[in-house]
């Protein structure tokens, strides 16, 4: 396997770069709010970019899923399968939705769904733990914790 070189941007999230069997460099930016961008970098200039793909979040997990998961992804579903049960989404809050300009409280999320909201990703900017009074923006992504079944609940409601 080869060697990950990782660089923290300050703001923007991690850059993890390795260089292929073949010699070509090629790097994933993983921004704070769960995007990520494939970047393959130009031959004759190492620190320019010949290709540049960004995936949301669900690319991301397809493209994880067609190229075989990683260990990451191996040692998440495990940590899940000890938590009978417990299941973790990151949910993006379209701007047209209802629940733009409520509050966690006002909508009462966790009561209605049995989930709780752990975190919310604003413009790269998380907020940890947020309280009632937090209220919602378009293009948010709220991380949430709950049962598959309460997290599908919650996605309809903050979708609508």
């Amino acid at each position: 396997m080869a060697a990950v070189r990782e660089t923290k941007l300050p703001g923007v999230g991690v850059k993890l770069e390795f260089t292929t069997d073949e010699g070509r460099n090629v790097g994933v930016l993983v921004h704070r709010d769960g995007r990520r961008e494939i970047l393959i970098y130009d031959d004759d200039d190492p620190d320019a970019c010949s290709a540049n793909l960004e995936l949301t979040l669900a690319d991301t997990r397809t493209l994880s899923e067609l190229l075989g998961g990683s260990t990451v992804t191996e040692a998440v579903a495990a940590v899940q399968q000890q938590i009978e049960g417990l299941a973790i989404e990151w949910i993006e809050i379209p701007s047209g939705s209802a629940t733009v300009g409520t509050t966690i409280g006002d909508g009462r999320l966790r009561t209605r769904t049995g989930s709780s909201i752990v975190a919310v990703i604003r413009r790269g900017d998380t907020t940890p733990a947020p309280g009632p009074e937090f209220e919602f923006a378009g293009g948010d992504v709220a991380v949430a914790v709950g049962t598959v079944e309460g997290l599908a609940m919650l996605r309809d409601v903050m979708r609508r």
